[in-house]
């Protein structure tokens, strides 16, 4: 992949990342954020065979509705990139008041956005389910689902700022102990809620989603609880405060907006393959869902070196230690892809078995499997994606560029690839996935002409 070589010393993490500090930084920002991206997937694959247990449409119902809602989630996670570039960079340079004003302004904006979410996802639930699937049965709880599981994006957008500064400073392990926390709390709701233990009403999909929205609040005030002994401990006294200057205006503006609509276009494409996969039938829909966590957890797996390269790397460039930050890069992509390989490995073998645990139709469980097969495939490709797009050449602040291979790659090839697998050639929701997955490689040529350019590293 064109990597560059380059002399390391000391043995372990520490001789393959090439020094100590580098390898430090690395595992404080990595490891807890892996942890907490891989509990969040195995917790969600507890809900998912509970939910399971209730049949296909309940799997579906909650597997769409919970699509739309990932378009917040996933813009919400735009605006705190946009901050982790900013601040990591300020603090880089040991400016502690303009990481406050980078960390206000990006908090403002999630509520804003949470406020939009919160009132579509109530008002117009039904016919935006409308749009994923002319099932009645897998619409109506879809709607269910989604006007309740609606009223945690306040406390996501709350917590979301507080985690992404938490990293910044090097102190990720206070969220992955929130995300625990908030985790098991949502687990046992679901189990209590969904079914109707411990003398509670069994509300089924609804009770799914009042679990969720309890377990965000738990999540928000632990986080906000660690951000303040944080703060306390590097004697901070962290203000809210606007007053950015009109070229660092300008500089949030360039930063922050091609990332908020290459992530939204990139969610919405999303949003659309699961409406392809609804309308070509529940079952396709339901054996997608359940593949759902698993993709979660591969992924989640190695999303801590995503999130260490924005910070570490955004620290770099900061410092305009330019080389360091392109040879630091090319090492945590090596990496990624040789942990993806071993986890591809790892679910072509289990991969049948995780299905078994759920109580569908056998025809659902056999095309589970194969997408799970799909998946394995494209995943390294997908794994690179996220490091060298979702992370390094977002660091250096020219977010221009990953807008232009979002677009590029979902909607030049993606989306009309899916139309023309599902609608045209009528082809089963295997192959229509794995045409789909085709767009990942065009992301990846692209991304990794502009990584070998250098020209993300120039500072706005």
């Amino acid at each position: 992949m064109g990597f560059r070589s380059s002399s390391v010393s000391g043995g372990g993490i520490t001789g393959f990342f090439g020094d100590r500090a580098f390898a430090r930084s690395l595992m404080h920002i990595a490891l807890p954020v892996t942890l907490q991206s891989m509990l969040r997937a195995s917790f969600s694959i507890i809900d998912q065979v509970m939910i399971g247990q209730l049949g296909s449409a309940s799997i579906s119902g909650i597997g769409l509705g919970g699509k739309f809602a990932s378009i917040h989630n996933v813009v919400l996670s735009a605006v705190t990139a946009a901050g982790a570039i900013l601040i990591s960079q300020y603090l880089g340079q040991g400016s502690r008041k303009n990481a406050a004003r980078s960390y206000s302004v990006n908090l403002l904006v999630s509520l804003a956005i949470a406020a939009v979410f919160t009132l579509v996802s109530t008002r117009f639930a039904e016919p935006i389910l409308g749009l994923y699937t002319q099932d009645d049965a897998t619409r109506a709880l879809g709607q269910t689902y989604l006007q309740t599981y609606a009223w945690s994006f306040f406390p996501a957008a709350l917590s979301g700022m507080a985690e992404t500064l938490l990293c910044c400073m090097e102190a990720a392990v206070f969220p992955l102990i929130a995300s625990m926390t908030s985790l098991c709390i949502n687990t046992g709701l679901n189990y209590l809620l969904i079914f109707g233990h411990g003398g509670l009403p069994a509300l089924g999909v609804q009770g799914a989603a009042v679990a969720s929205v309890a377990a965000q609040v738990v999540s928000c005030l632990l986080v906000y609880l660690f951000l303040a002994v944080r703060l306390r401990q590097k004697q901070w006294r962290l203000r809210f405060t606007l007053g950015f200057t009109r070229p660092e205006l300008l500089t949030y503006a360039k930063i922050l907006l091609p990332l908020l609509a290459s992530e939204f276009l990139w969610s919405l494409g999303e949003n659309v393959y699961s409406a392809i996969y609804g309308n070509i039938g529940t079952q396709a829909c339901a054996a997608m869902t359940m593949t759902t966590p698993i993709q979660c957890l591969m992924v989640g797996a190695l999303s801590g070196l995503s999130k260490a390269a924005a910070i570490l790397i955004g620290k770099s460039l900061g410092t305009q230690e330019y080389d360091r930050a392109y040879r630091d890069a090319q090492r945590l992509m090596r990496c990624g892809l040789a942990a993806s390989l071993v986890l591809s490995a790892l679910l072509l073998v289990f991969g049948r078995l995780y299905t078994t645990i759920y109580r569908v139709e056998p025809e659902v469980r056999a095309t589970a499997y194969l997408l799970l097969v799909v998946f394995a495939v494209i995943s390294p490709v997908k794994v690179q994606n996220m490091i060298l797009g979702g992370g390094i050449l977002k660091s250096g602040g020219k977010t221009n560029y990953t807008l232009a291979i979002d677009l590029i790659g979902t909607w030049g090839f993606g989306v009309p690839l899916g139309f023309l697998a599902a609608f045209v050639l009528k082809l089963p929701v295997v192959p229509v996935y794995f045409l789909l997955s085709l767009e990942e490689c065009v992301r990846l040529a692209l991304s990794l002409r502009l990584f070998k350019k250098r020209i993300w590293m120039q500072q706005l």
